[in-house]
C-alpha cells in the first residue's frame, strides 16, 4: 500500500514532532508531506519530509492552489492532493503538536471489527473511552451530560443497554467497512475552549473496543489523527470560508452524512498519538467556536434531512449539496463553492 502522512505547519524543521514523523515515516514506508504557508521558513529542509512551500503549491498545477487563502489551515488540502498525485492509497493526517505512539505505525485495515451504532442522534464517543465528563470539540453543548451507557459496567458485563433516543444498537463486534477512521489523542485531546477553561487536563483515554457510528449517529471528528482510504479521498476537502475552529468539524458532519448513503460508518479508535498543544488563546478559540456552539444542532438536522443519491459517483454532487446548506445558514461564504468545484476538478484529473 502506498501510504502518506500529511501535516500543515509554519514551524521550523527543529519542531520535535516533525522530526519524529520524518524519521519514522522513512522507517515504516510512508511518504511524509508538510504543506507550508507564507509564514513558513524559506529554507525549510528536513530529511524524510517533502515540504511544500507556498511557491511550490502555486506552481503545482492544481487549480485549487491559487484560490485557497493564505495563512489558513485549509492549505492542508494541497498536501492531500500531493499525496494523491504520488499514488497514495491511504492518507493519515495529523498536526505538528501530536506525537505518534508506537501503535500509530501499526497496519491499518479498511475492514475492522467494531461495535456499530445507528439512530442514536448525538453520540459522545469520548465517554466510551473515559469516565470523565469530557466531549469532543464540536459536540452539541445541549447533550454534553448525556452518557451512552456506563462504560465500566458495560464492558465488564457486556449487557444490552438502551436510551430513549436510541432505536438501533449493536453491543457485539461486527465487521464494518470504514474508509474514514478517527484516532483519539491523549494528554491534551481535541476538546473545545469551554472544556479547557473549566475542566482538568491532561486526560488519558482508556483502552476500549473500536466503535463505528453509522446512519443517524453523530459525533464530530477532527483532522488531528484521521485515516482516509482512497475510496473516501473526495470527501477530505477542508472548507476555507468559515470559522477556523469549525473547518474540520463541519467537514466531519458532511463526511458522516455522505457516508450514510454508502453504508460507511465512521470508525473511532483508541489514542495512537498524544498532544503537547501549541500555544493558543482560549478566548480567541472560544470566539471562533461560537458558530458551532450555536448552530451545530441545526446543521445536523438540516444535513439529516437532505435527499442525497447513493454511490461514489455522486460524491461531487453530494459535497456541493452539503456545503450549500452551510451557505444558506450564512455560516460560509458563497465563494466556498468555487473552491469545491476546483477541488473536484483537481481530483478528477488525478483519478
Amino acid at each position: 500500500m502506498n501510504k502518506a502522512i500529511v501535516i500543515t505547519s509554519i514551524s521550523s524543521p527543529d519542531n520535535k514532532v516533525l522530526q519524529d514523523y520524518a524519521q519514522k515515516a522513512t522507517k515504516y514506508g510512508f511518504h511524509f508531506i508538510v504543506a507550508g504557508d507564507d509564514k513558513s521558513p524559506a529554507d525549510f529542509k528536513l530529511d524524510g519530509c517533502r515540504f511544500l512551500s507556498l511557491n511550490e503549491q502555486l506552481a503545482s498545477g492544481f487549480e485549487l492552489a491559487k484560490q485557497l487563502p493564505v495563512r489558513h489551515y485549509a492549505r492542508k488540502n494541497l498536501g492531500y492532493l500531493t499525496a494523491m498525485q504520488n499514488g497514495a492509497d491511504m492518507i493519515i493526517e495529523t498536526d505538528d503538536d501530536n506525537f505518534a505512539k508506537a501503535s500509530f505505525w501499526d497496519k491499518r485495515q479498511i475492514n475492522v471489527q467494531a461495535r456499530h451504532y445507528e439512530n442514536t442522534g448525538w453520540f459522545n464517543i469520548y465517554r466510551l473511552f473515559s469516565d470523565e465528563n469530557i466531549w469532543p470539540r464540536g459536540f452539541s453543548l445541549e447533550h454534553i451530560k448525556e452518557t451512552p451507557f456506563k462504560r465500566d459496567d458495560y464492558f465488564r458485563q457486556n449487557q444490552d443497554f438502551s436510551l430513549e433516543h436510541v432505536s438501533v444498537t449493536q453491543d457485539t463486534l461486527q465487521q464494518c467497512y470504514c474508509p474514514v477512521q478517527q484516532g483519539l489523542a491523549d494528554r491534551n485531546p481535541d476538546v473545545d475552549a469551554l472544556y479547557r477553561m473549566i475542566s482538568p487536563l491532561p486526560v488519558k483515554f482508556k483502552e476500549a473496543p473500536d466503535v463505528a457510528l453509522g446512519r443517524n449517529a453523530w459525533c464530530p471528528f477532527n483532522s488531528q489523527n484521521t485515516t482516509w482510504f482512497r475510496e473516501a479521498f473526495m470527501l477530505m476537502y477542508l472548507p476555507s470560508y468559515c470559522s477556523f475552529r469549525m473547518t474540520d468539524i463541519w467537514r466531519s458532519f458532511v463526511v458522516q452524512r455522505i457516508g450514510w448513503e454508502n453504508d460507511w460508518p465512521v470508525l473511532f479508535h483508541k489514542a495512537t498519538v498524544w498532544q503537547e498543544r501549541n500555544e493558543h488563546n482560549l478566548l480567541a478559540d472560544f470566539q471562533d467556536e461560537l458558530p458551532g456552539y450555536i448552530h451545530n444542532n441545526e446543521i445536523i438536522k438540516r444535513l439529516g434531512n437532505l435527499k442525497l443519491p447513493k454511490g461514489r459517483t455522486y460524491f461531487p454532487d453530494n459535497l456541493l449539496a452539503c456545503y450549500r446548506l452551510f451557505i444558506e445558514l450564512d455560516l460560509m461564504d458563497k465563494n466556498e463553492l468555487n473552491l469545491i468545484h476546483s477541488w473536484i476538478r483537481d481530483i478528477n484529473a488525478l483519478f
